[in-house]
């Protein structure tokens, strides 16, 4: 089945919203062709997410394979399934994974191993999960992470849950799995040509450090990884490991790179929810988004706040712990905008919280 392409849509709609050529993601271990060589499939995830995409890209006597899904043995059984149906008797030429989630390189030790196939990473997503894959310890129980968390206003117990909670994530389907000992680097501006199809490397930063997309410029399509999501926002947060990191700014820096990159007309190929049309639309609506929830902070602190009381201001739902860390995460890194920006100012506390303040115009200026 070929979905329908950017051809076959009205110019005027796809500039003007976003929309989606096909309503359902195709059933796990099933694939779609979305594009001409172009196979899309899904994965299932156990989260409220419900499903990571994977696409198999057709070239010369073989595929190539861009993000995997999770390392569980569920999704083990599914590639199973599209290597015997779909990919054998030919190979896999190469595997792609745009960055180091756990949802994004799950598979790719295995199956670069069974095809001897090629792993193309971004250095810096490449050695980070290295670096998370061979960690034994967790960053809410060391000396670092208490520290970091603590300033933002977590209770010492609450941190001791969560340290045994993240202690026991071997066995956690979000768990990072290892990775092949070598791989080929991709950097922004690259080429890869597969199939009779050129494709540029467009790299962007905030959700991870070195995401890497593919935008073939002929066919005006988009592998975006999660750096452009159509429903969902990627997480963008600050952590321990680099406590006085800026990645809002990087997200926000990298949206504009692609607003001037890639035409609105582009068929986005996602690494969540439907492939969908109407690009600078979605990235405008992801800038405003932020800008938004920093204009929530800047009011809310006026009276100084610790950064964990910024929580139910930007996000009014309920919160398990692994998601309140995440949230804290994301709250921080708007925080360090705001605070480059020169909107906020921080109040260092000796032994307690760091506050941060509204500045007002006079001290901005």
């Amino acid at each position: 089945m070929v979905i329908i392409s950017r051809m076959n849509m009205p110019i005027d709609t796809a500039l003007r919203e976003i929309s989606y050529p096909q309503q359902k993601e195709p059933e796990p271990g099933s694939s779609v062709e979305i594009a001409p060589g172009i196979l899309w499939l899904s994965m299932p995830m156990p989260s409220s997410l419900a499903f990571i995409n994977v696409y198999l890209l057709r070239d010369n006597g073989g595929w190539w394979i861009v993000d995997t899904g999770l390392s569980d043995q569920k999704t083990s059984k599914l590639w199973e399934r599209v290597i015997s149906e779909t990919i054998k008797p030919d190979s896999v030429k190469g595997m792609i994974c745009t960055h180091m989630h756990p949802d994004h390189i799950g598979q790719a030790g295995v199956i670069t191993e069974l095809f001897r196939s090629d792993l193309f990473m971004t250095r810096t997503e490449y050695y980070q999960a290295r670096a998370f894959a061979n960690n034994t310890g967790n960053s809410h129980s060391n000396w670092i992470g208490q520290s970091f968390y603590e300033k933002a206003g977590m209770d010492k117990d609450y941190l001791a849950q969560v340290g045994k909670m993240w202690a026991n994530r071997k066995e956690d389907s979000m768990s990072m799995p290892g990775l092949p000992s070598g791989y080929e680097r991709m950097e922004d501006g690259d080429t890869l040509d597969i199939g009779g199809r050129k494709w540029q490397i467009i790299v962007g930063s905030g959700h991870s450090p070195e995401h890497a997309c593919l935008y073939c410029e002929e066919d005006r399509i988009l592998l975006s990884g999660d750096q452009i999501l159509p429903v969902i926002t990627s997480n963008v947060s600050v952590h321990a490991s680099e406590p006085r990191a800026n990645p809002m700014k990087n997200w926000m820096d990298s949206h504009e790179y692609f607003l001037s990159k890639i035409p609105d007309d582009t068929f986005v190929l996602p690494g969540h929810n439907l492939p969908f049309f109407g690009v600078k639309q979605r990235l405008h609506d992801l800038i405003e988004h932020h800008e938004e929830r920093m204009r929530l902070i800047t009011d809310y602190c006026e009276t100084p706040q610790i950064a964990k009381d910024l929580l139910p201001i930007l996000f009014n739902r309920a919160l398990d712990p692994r998601q309140t860390m995440m949230a804290l995460g994301e709250a921080i890194a708007h925080v360090h905008l705001l605070l480059e920006r020169g909107g906020l100012e921080r109040i260092t506390r000796e032994n307690d919280s760091d506050l941060f303040k509204t500045k007002t115009a006079e001290e901005s200026s």
